[in-house]
């Protein structure tokens, strides 16, 4: 198990992604997939008020309603840690105090829950001061509403400033931070940010921990072109992509473990990571993720993916 940042909350090192859920895994395909994660040991699920909004004809809020209709069919929540966020609805945007209010109390009433483990503010919004963000998050802290706060997509300037206000005031501060991290994308969090979490003792939680199916290798299948993320996944088909796809291979036939399991191992072995976040449409998908979560690779595996992984000017 994992412990995140500063908090009580210990995790199996794998955060099941629920963004999938009422998008590309149906409500019956949801619920299997959720009983399967928490029967092999997972307990970290995370989700958002915003999604699935990108879906024709939703609005947000779809996934926490599918989840909660598993946790109450389940019966218990007790041993299940629930990660949400706010800010990215599409009728609640931003991080105004009454917009935080408003939707927490609203994802609170979808997940069938008393109390979120987990809260984010989904992304920055330089639109309103940190301060009034941060006392909100402090009173439903406060309200018993939310057990710990977090952040995602923040800059390392925009962390700081937020870590300085809390300590400041004495409320809650972040105890991880959500970023945008795999084998492919490694610039955005590597360097200040990475060392700012370190300094603070902040977990870091990755999402798009297989580069939205990329990093699978997946996509070298020409009858895997077409599909929900193939655009995104496609972006990453430049020389530096193709390196870790080949890397990766030789790591995984040396493990006997597939690409996804790879990646998020490697995720795994990186300073501050605590528990990548990987999403899945089949519940044929978990035993890969989970095998991820639980192999130690080698020195020498490890610089295999590094030296693959690099961007050239590093």
């Amino acid at each position: 198990m994992a412990r995140i940042g500063t908090s009580d909350l210990e995790v199996f090192p794998l955060n099941l992604g629920g963004n999938v859920f009422g998008w590309t895994a149906d409500e019956p395909t949801s619920f299997a997939i959720l009983d399967e994660f928490v029967e092999a040991g997972g307990n970290f699920i995370d989700t958002a008020d915003g999604y699935s909004r990108w879906v024709p004809g939703h609005v947000g809020g779809e996934s926490e309603s599918i989840m909660g209709r598993w946790i109450k069919r389940r019966g218990r929540r007790d041993d299940l840690v629930i990660a949400t966020k706010v800010g990215k609805k599409p009728d609640l945007l931003g991080l105004a105090p009454d917009t935080i209010r408003e939707a927490c109390d609203g994802s609170l009433a979808r997940l069938n829950i008393d109390y979120i483990d987990l809260y984010y503010c989904h992304a920055d919004d330089p639109d309103v001061p940190l301060e009034d963000t941060l006392g909100a998050m402090a009173d439903l802290v406060e309200a018993g509403k939310v057990r710990h706060i977090a952040a995602s997509n923040y800059t390392v300037d925009r962390l700081a400033e937020a870590l300085a206000i809390s300590d400041a005031h004495g409320w809650p501060r972040f105890v991880a931070l959500q970023p945008h991290y795999n084998l492919v994308v490694r610039d955005e969090f590597e360097g200040p940010l990475q060392s700012l979490c370190a300094e603070q003792d902040i977990s870091c939680l990755p999402y798009y921990a297989l580069a939205s199916g990329f990093l699978t290798g997946k996509y070298r299948n020409p009858e895997h072109v077409g599909g929900d993320r193939a655009e995104k996944a496609t972006a990453y088909e430049h020389d530096r992509g193709v390196r870790v796809l080949d890397a990766m291979e030789i790591v995984a036939a040396r493990h006997e473990v597939t690409l996804a399991a790879i990646a998020i191992a490697w995720l795994t072995h990186q300073p501050t990571v605590a528990a990548p976040i990987a999403s899945a449409s089949r519940t044929d998908q978990l035993p890969d993720l989970f095998r991820g979560a639980t192999l130690s690779l080698t020195g020498e595996d490890l610089t295999v993916l590094d030296q693959a992984s690099r961007h050239d000017d590093r």
